[in-house]
């Protein structure tokens, strides 16, 4: 894992400069950290190049890294069905926790379709803005519900439309 993971580097440098992406190697599989701004653009050389080839997303997830933090972490887990690869993105946004205020990312729905209800419930239940996507709503829960469950600093309501929910 780690020698595909330091070819791939190597080959997303090469395209894109220094600045793409590092190497995390802590936690149970390495990943790719890349700059959030440069994140279509990889995920669809990763798609397309013949020597990676990721035809499949399979997971995207985001990560309330804390208040404390100050960022969020939006996972992305990729596979590449011929040749047997898996490889995880992460992208790092900062964000001051307003409502007002989302953490954004761009989209990758228009790489692969499997982004799309992906990003839509890391947008329902944590706040991460899609930047792009062509229909971010809720998925699980309704419209008008207030705030981000997932979220460390969520405060659960007592009532939905005079209904108790504790």
């Amino acid at each position: 894992m780690e020698e595909l993971i330091t070819r791939i580097h190597a080959l997303l440098i090469a395209q894109f400069g220094e600045q793409v992406a590092t190497i995390e190697s802590s936690g149970l599989q390495p990943a790719l950290v890349v700059d959030p701004a440069l994140l279509p653009q990889v995920c669809l050389l990763l798609r397309d190049h013949a020597d990676t080839y990721f035809d499949f997303l399979s997971c995207i997830s985001a990560v309330d890294d804390g208040i404390e933090a100050g960022t969020f972490t939006v996972v992305y887990h990729l596979a590449s069905i011929p040749y047997n690869y898996q490889l995880t993105l992460k992208v790092v946004v900062p964000n001051d926790r307003r409502l007002d205020n989302l953490p954004s990312v761009p989209s990758v729905s228009g790489v692969w379709r499997t982004a799309d209800w992906h990003e839509r419930e890391a947008f329902d239940l944590m706040g991460v803005y899609f930047e792009g996507h062509p229909d971010l709503r809720r998925i699980l829960l309704p419209e008008d519900w207030e705030g981000y469950p997932l979220r460390k600093d969520y405060e659960e309501a007592e009532m939905y439309h005079g209904i108790a929910i504790k």
